[in-house]
């Protein structure tokens, strides 16, 4: 059928049942009324409970917006030491002639460079896990971390890589996972949206992140992210004006709403309810968010866990603390972004302060959430939208190296939220540039974090456009040895 008759026939059938339901307005009340129209469920959300028991009931998902070098990180590869130099296009059954960026395309060879930082092998249940001596804090926690060294992508730069990560698609419109299960699951705390954003300056080369990254796509505009800013006010306009006061506020706010129900009379637009919904709950937040930022009644020892950045306002640290205090408050997706990771010539002088403004909230973060017996029923997700190569970016220098965009393999860590911890899974070449066991795609990941939620990944669907649309599109399958 035409998308647009379809349309057109689909808000008929609209304005017919919603004026029926008016109709009978008087014999049912007016509460009655909004439950069939629909508000009454809209905290429920649209699947109206689980598909199975559940594992996980909130997820902190922690982007490190760039892409991380897991060279240097995670998965060490001596035989880059060894073939340090070495022209990788020479190596056909490795190089197997693969997409490159344009910023290397050119280069008349790519020399194969090594990490130089020292990897210590770390006790784990899978026979230990190689971990960087830039992350001593995530070294100390491996035995609660699944680290995944087999992720690829089909994306080679950062905006289609993120959007990919973010929302399933390369293409940007879709809804952001926190978006797909604000959703399908609606909102726990009444206070709070269900889909909370972060974002974190970082130190190296900054990448553009834009709000379709948390955005809600063909979903109602109440399931984006709400993001919260950097700085003493995360919230703008918390406090009321000079000379308004709380009660004026609410009237005023009752005023708008009066006449946006006479706009919804008018055409049954979901989204004048929408308008409605959200003005209330920014009227809440006025309550909820000054008390959620407040840290001062944080005993000592927890804020140690994060290290010395979060007393500072808007730090990495800070968000790592904050994004506990929103999970613990019944938040259902909370994503934190932090730049910074795009080291393309100058790796060894930015990735180490990334490291050191990260590694200790990152692991502080998974303690914190284990020692208030929320680790159980929170799931943390570590990673960026793709890896780093294992030759260099421009002339070969073992000192001050760059690593292009590589998206055929990158580590993730998950914790928590009916997760293995303990185990490594998925392999990469001697040289850490292919895949050789256990491959997770992103739409794998994907399927993994809704199948933790309670949630059949095929299931979770919304129509748009004449087809029905999911997260993982027509792909996924779930990672079982992952799941404890």
């Amino acid at each position: 059928m035409d998308p647009i008759r379809e349309h057109l026939l689909w808000l008929t059938r609209r304005q017919f049942f919603a004026r029926g339901a008016k109709s009978v307005a008087a014999s049912l009340g007016a509460g009655a009324l909004a439950h069939l129209l629909g508000d009454g469920n809209r905290s429920r959300g649209a699947l109206g409970g689980f598909h199975h028991a559940p594992r996980a009931k909130r997820v902190i998902y922690l982007h490190m917006m760039g892409g991380p070098s897991q060279l240097d990180l995670f998965d060490y590869k001596p035989e880059l030491r060894a073939r340090a130099g070495q022209d990788l296009r020479k190596m056909p059954d490795v190089w197997q002639n693969q997409r490159v960026t344009g910023m290397t395309s050119g280069q008349s060879s790519l020399p194969l460079v090594p990490s130089r930082y020292r990897f210590a092998l770390h006790d784990n249940d899978s026979g230990g896990v190689w971990v960087s001596e830039l992350l001593p804090f995530t070294a100390r926690i491996v035995r609660k971390l699944c680290v995944v060294r087999s992720v690829f992508t089909e994306a080679i730069n950062h905006e289609p890589g993120v959007t990919f990560m973010q929302t399933g698609s390369q293409i940007p419109g879709r809804p952001a996972i926190g978006a797909w299960l604000s959703y399908g699951l609606g909102r726990e705390n009444e206070e709070l949206p269900a889909f909370v954003v972060l974002l974190n300056r970082g130190y190296g080369n900054p990448q553009a992140l834009s709000d379709r990254l948390w955005g809600a796509g063909f979903l109602a505009s109440d399931h984006q992210g709400v993001r919260f800013r950097s700085g003493a006010q995360p919230v703008l306009f918390l406090d009321d004006p000079a000379g308004v006061s709380r009660a004026d506020r609410r009237r005023m706010l009752d005023a708008v709403a009066a006449l946006n129900e006479i706009e919804y009379e008018r055409t049954f637009d979901d989204e004048v309810r929408v308008r409605i919904a959200q003005g209330e709950m920014a009227f809440r937040m006025q309550m909820s968010v000054p008390e959620l930022t407040d840290f001062r009644r944080e005993d000592p020892s927890t804020l140690a866990l994060y290290g010395p950045d979060v007393h500072k306002p808007g730090s990495y640290a800070a968000n790592c603390l904050l994004a506990r205090r929103l999970v613990e408050r019944g938040v259902r997706f909370v994503q934190l972004y932090i730049n910074g990771w795009d080291a393309h010539g100058n790796l060894p002088r930015e990735h180490p302060v990334q490291c050191r403004l990260t590694d200790q909230p990152s692991a502080g973060l998974v303690l914190d959430l284990e020692r208030r017996g929320l680790l159980d029923e929170t799931l943390v997700v570590w990673g960026g939208e793709f890896g780093r190569t294992a030759y260099c970016q421009g002339e070969y220098n073992e000192e001050n190296y760059g690593r292009d965009h590589h998206p055929r393999c990158f580590t993730m860590w998950l914790a928590g939220g009916g997760i293995r911890g303990g185990i490594t899974w998925g392999k990469t070449d001697e040289f850490g540039y292919n895949v050789v066991e256990n491959p997770v795609g992103v739409h794998d990941l994907h399927a993994t974090i809704l199948h933790l939620l309670g949630i059949d990944h095929e299931r979770l669907t919304f129509r748009h456009q004449g087809r029905h649309y999911r997260l993982t599109d027509v792909a996924g399958e779930v990672l079982h040895p992952l799941l404890a």
